[in-house]
């Protein structure tokens, strides 16, 4: 099957009649491409189709680019495809390298444009490569589900690489954050939605203006999963209250809820988005915005912040990281409260007054961080 053109991945949704092509993430690319790698050193011939199903509950279903055995090692690629929510890893090829082994448990390495985590508030520990926890996951289960499959009890390795990611992560803020070498193997649902797209905003918009419909006068809104998960596992009343996933799209969704006599909304979310909120940014999406540590900081600065700890604030790889490094220097509960201070007055200005309107801000790390006033 050398270079032959892989199917793409077909799967749509609906948005504002629009029909949007999902795509699949570099996680779900890593977690095929191991299974092929897996599944050529069992068998006579390379599988035909690979698929897995995917943690937000679709099946991702693709046609390896190559698939094939060298020596003791099987290779597999698969194709990002990113749908029609494009990145610059869009098109990039995702290796896989299996090898079988005496010990018993799955390694995952990372090789050839995969970067190397060199900050601390990452996902992965300095010095690891940066293949998420979530993908590494999903990886394990699939090869130890095959090589179960074929009867085998043995270990495997499991090398990922990606030519041309190292190209490519010099248009990302990796360096930025402290991913050098290469691009990230992300994705928690393991599916990349067109949340970027205007279309995406209009259905934000429809969303709303349904739960008015239906007689609704208080609302949630939420970015996506962090938020979603965090109601749940808090005990927040969403059967008497709904949900509205809004993505990056904070001052459409205030903007129709005050259009659609919405009398309450609970902007429910994590640090790392809602801290741009301090700075009047209403879309969130890094592509437009992503100004986290230079708010984090001033906020620090003003309440007493020195030098040395503004450059590390500046320098931070994460909004967590930020707060570990502000309760190091005993400011953490003056900062937070100084940025929930402005996330509430920016919130308020753009509802206008048309309605009651709060943030409740959380780290998946910290846990609960605090709330604005109404």
């Amino acid at each position: 099957m050398g270079g032959e053109q892989p199917e793409r991945f077909e799967y749509y949704v609906n948005s504002n009649g629009r029909s949007l092509r999902l795509g699949i993430t570099t996680g779900t690319c890593a977690v095929l491409a191991s299974m092929g790698a897996v599944s050529v050193l069992f068998n006579k011939e390379a599988p035909d189709r690979i698929s897995v199903m995917t943690p937000k509950g679709i099946e991702a279903d693709v046609r390896p680019y190559v698939c094939y055995r060298d020596g003791d090692c099987g290779i597999c690629a698969v194709k990002k495809d990113g749908g029609d929510d494009k990145d610059v890893t869009d098109g990039l090829l995702i290796y896989a390298r299996a090898r079988l082994t005496d010990d018993k448990g799955i390694v995952i390495l990372g090789g050839e444009g995969v970067g190397r985590v060199t900050k601390p508030g990452l996902d992965r520990p300095v010095g690891d490569f940066a293949i998420n926890t979530v993908p590494r996951t999903e990886m394990e289960k699939a090869v130890y589900a095959e090589c179960e499959k074929n009867g085998y009890e043995g270990g495997a390795e499991i090398t990922i690489s990606v030519p041309g990611g190292e190209e490519a992560a010099k248009k990302t803020f990796n360096e930025n954050l402290g991913i050098v070498g290469g691009i990230s193997i992300i994705g928690t649902s393991g599916i990349v939605e067109p949340m970027s797209l205007k279309a995406f905003s209009d259905t934000v918009r429809l969303n709303i203006r349904q739960k008015a419909a239906l007689g609704h006068k208080k609302i949630f809104l939420v970015f996506g999963n962090y938020g979603l998960d965090y109601l749940k596992e808090n005990g927040y009343d969403t059967n008497e209250t709904p949900i509205a996933v809004i993505s990056n799209f904070v001052g459409d969704a205030i903007d129709e809820a005050a259009e659609s006599s919405i009398e309450e909304v609970i902007l429910v979310g994590h640090a790392g988005k809602l801290i741009k909120l301090a700075g009047g940014i209403m879309n969130t999406h890094s592509s437009v915005a992503d100004a986290r540590n230079e708010i984090f900081t001033a906020h620090a600065a003003v309440c007493g912040a020195d030098a040395l700890t503004c450059k590390r604030l500046l320098e931070a790889a994460t909004v967590d990281a930020c707060i570990e490094i502000s309760k190091e220097a005993g400011i953490f509960e003056a900062v937070i409260s100084s940025l929930l201070n402005a996330i509430g007055e920016h919130l308020r200005k753009r509802a206008g007054g048309k309605l009651k309107i709060k943030a409740v801000m959380f780290s998946k790390v910290h846990g609960y961080l605090g709330e604005t006033v109404i």
